[in-house]
């Protein structure tokens, strides 16, 4: 016997496998169902089906008057089959008088007329039917082979008024199932708007957010920016107390002293790392309800909502401090500082709308008298 062939499979190469995948890829990209794909095709099918709905609902009608037609016939046979039922009995009377003989003639001119009628309703059919035979017609016919004709036509044409009765039928239930699919499709198309409405509203909700988010953080920090900050104070300043007074608050201004020597000595991503890593840890060093905000470069400012004592404001100061200080130690810069400017509403600052720029003045102090260090404003308007 010959050795069995070995079977091997050859390997497709990398580069038209590659090519392969790549082109699976693109079509299903390209014909990716999406909602608006969807929708499409659903119109589409609702379009269909609305044809075919129409065509099937012009056939009904179609066959309803066929029905009717044939009715007509079935009535014009029967009147048929009872006039030569009167020949019939002309016939088989005895010949006493004139009388059978006149009866006779008058039955088969009715048999005749009924024949014509029924010849003419046959001729004027749309499609093919069972003609009337030319020996029916014939003034010396035979009543028996007429009658026997009449039964015959009598079977054939009901047989044609079921078979239109069910072929109605089926298409009044395809009529009705293509109402219920049209009736999913058009439920169909409609859950798909809404989910393309809801799909839309929600991008364009994030992009909404996305852009308030923009314009009120500093977008290298994540920090809230001055607009928000003062959008902040507004709010707190303005929101009336549980017991109608002014509700304290207070401004913190830090300005990181030798701040610019990292920049001009490490770079400015060296700077830039600085600025975050300090700014989260002052976010963490705060209430959660507080605002920290980078007001630009190397400043800073966090609004205090609600505090009891200046010597609370002492304490979240020099916290604030101290991260800047654990962040120079970590980074071995060894350069940088903080000095902060503290002014609080309504005492001593009467007018919330200056509490910035009076922490910013205080701030200045603090440069001025060797840095590294904090102080509360003086009495203010």
């Amino acid at each position: 016997m010959a050795p069995e062939a070995s079977k091997t499979h050859t390997p497709i190469p990398e580069p038209l496998r590659s090519r392969r995948t790549d082109g699976w890829r693109v079509l299903a990209v390209r014909f990716r169902l999406g909602p608006a794909t969807m929708a499409g095709a659903s119109l589409l099918c609702l379009l269909i089906g609305v044809l075919y709905l129409a065509l099937q609902i012009r056939t009904i009608f179609s066959d309803q008057l066929r029905q009717e037609y044939i009715g007509l016939v079935i009535e014009a046979v029967e009147r048929a089959e009872s006039a030569c039922n009167v020949v019939g009995v002309w016939q088989h009377l005895p010949e006493a008088d004139g009388a059978r003989a006149e009866g006779y003639r008058h039955a088969r001119q009715a048999l005749a007329s009924r024949l014509a009628s029924l010849a003419a309703l046959v001729n004027a059919s749309p499609s093919e039917a069972s003609q009337v035979p030319p020996f029916a017609l014939s003034p010396d016919a035979n009543p028996d082979r007429t009658d026997a004709w009449l039964g015959a036509a009598s079977a054939y044409w009901r047989a044609q008024r079921d078979l239109a009765s069910a072929d109605v039928r089926v298409r009044i239930s395809h009529v009705a199932d293509t109402l219920i699919a049209l009736g999913a499709i058009l439920f169909g198309m409609l859950i798909i708007v809404l989910a393309m409405y809801t799909r839309r509203t929600r991008q364009l909700v994030g992009r909404s957010h996305k852009l308030e988010h923009a314009a009120l953080h500093d977008p290298m920090t994540g920090l809230a920016n001055r607009r928000k900050l003062f959008a902040a104070l507004e709010a707190t300043a303005t929101r009336p107390s549980a017991d109608s007074t002014l509700q304290r608050i207070a401004v913190l201004y830090i300005d990181l002293d030798g701040f610019k020597r990292v920049n001009d000595s490490l770079g400015h991503r060296i700077g830039d790392e600085f600025l975050i890593a300090v700014s989260r840890r002052f976010r963490e060093s705060v209430r959660q309800a507080d605002v920290v905000a980078r007001i630009g470069g190397d400043e800073f400012a966090v609004l205090v909502r609600d505090f009891s004592t200046d010597a609370e404001l002492g304490e979240i100061a020099q916290r604030l401090i101290n991260c800047v200080t654990q962040t120079d130690t970590l980074m071995g810069t060894g350069l940088v500082r903080a000095s902060i400017g503290i002014a609080s509403f309504p005492d001593p600052v009467r007018n919330y709308r200056r509490l910035v720029a009076v922490a910013d003045e205080t701030m200045y102090q603090v440069k001025r008298n060797g840095k590294n260090g904090y102080a509360f404003a003086a009495q203010a308007n």
